[in-house]
């Protein structure tokens, strides 16, 4: 209700939330790339990456294997109902388990010398073992990478042993993911799309200034333009963006007031992740990967829908 109303303040007023002053970047924040591989490495390879939607793995042994900034992971759910990454490379001499995409498995062998790992990473066999000498197969378990699951979400970091979290990262952010009830939504589909360098398509989900321009055939149709509301959790924000029956609810009492079909949110999760559209009966999820050069990006994306979508034209 309070979002609908400071929203609806704005509406009346042609007016937005806005920072304190204009602020100006120097393009080579962008293009720099002595800063770009320092931003890699500080900030990808340390922080809190969410890389999954826990539906994705739905089931024992479900799992998903990806490359993340050059780095092939495995992401599984294991006996137990936990999730654990693990380098997807063979302890033995380095080979991939498998190839990236979602499946699901009891073990994973390599594909080479057919070392084999359970669900939780652990080396369990090898082929003609007799032949290769003693071996404590407890030292050569797949290389964990540190991984928890929290509001619907797989979080990783892509350095083993690093200083890990999650609950001082989120704070007060966690309890607003947690609203989102992600794991009651359904995926509908995925794709990858490539993008620009990291920041500037981050950006993107932080504003809705180009709203009625660049969307102007799909949600630019529905939102009013220029009309957001900023709230902040440390590095992350929840924005909140008015649709255009929005001004309805001047003629209304508050109490007969449903907020949802009046305004939208995007929830922004520093440095990777973008939740738009919620409160609506679909959703978009956006995962950000830098690439090796400030210009490469890869965005993964997910439709999810409120409810199983039986055909394309009923989504």
């Amino acid at each position: 209700m309070g979002l609908a109303t400071r929203a609806l303040d704005h509406f009346q007023n042609h007016t937005t939330d806005m920072a304190p002053e204009p602020m100006q970047m120097p393009v080579e924040a962008y293009t720099n790339q002595e800063r770009y591989a320092a931003e890699r490495e500080r900030i990808f390879k340390n922080l809190p990456l969410a890389l999954a939607l826990s539906l994705e793995l739905p089931e024992a042994g479900d799992y998903k294997a990806m490359t993340v900034m050059e780095t092939p992971i495995i992401l599984c759910r294991n006996d137990q109902g936990g999730v654990k990454c693990f380098l997807n490379a063979c302890r033995h001499r380095g080979a991939r388990l498998c190839e990236d995409g979602r499946s699901s498995s009891r073990v994973f062998a390599c594909p080479y010398h057919a070392w084999t790992y359970d669900r939780d990473g652990s080396l369990v066999g090898r082929y003609a073992a007799e032949t290769f000498g003693e071996l404590d197969y407890s030292q050569y378990g797949l290389t964990e990478l540190p991984c928890k699951e929290r509001c619907g979400l797989i979080w990783v970091s892509l350095t083993p042993h690093a200083h890990f979290d999650l609950d001082e990262w989120l704070g007060d952010f966690a309890a607003e993911l947690d609203t989102l009830a992600l794991t009651d939504w359904h995926l509908h589909e995925s794709r990858v799309l490539k993008s620009p360098g990291w920041k500037i398509t981050m950006d993107g989900y932080l504003e809705a200034y180009h709203h009625n321009l660049v969307h102007g055939k799909t949600v630019g149709k529905h939102t009013v333009g220029n009309l957001l509301v900023l709230d902040t959790y440390g590095p992350h924000q929840r924005l909140t963006f008015g649709r255009k029956t929005l001004g309805d609810l001047k003629v209304q009492e508050k109490s007969a007031w449903d907020p949802g079909q009046h305004i939208r949110l995007i929830h922004s999760c520093f440095p990777n992740l973008s939740i738009s559209g919620i409160l609506g009966d679909h959703c978009l999820v956006s995962q950000i990967f830098p690439g090796p050069e400030p210009d490469s990006t890869e965005t993964v994306q997910y439709i999810l829908a409120a409810r199983p979508p039986e055909t394309k034209e009923q989504f």
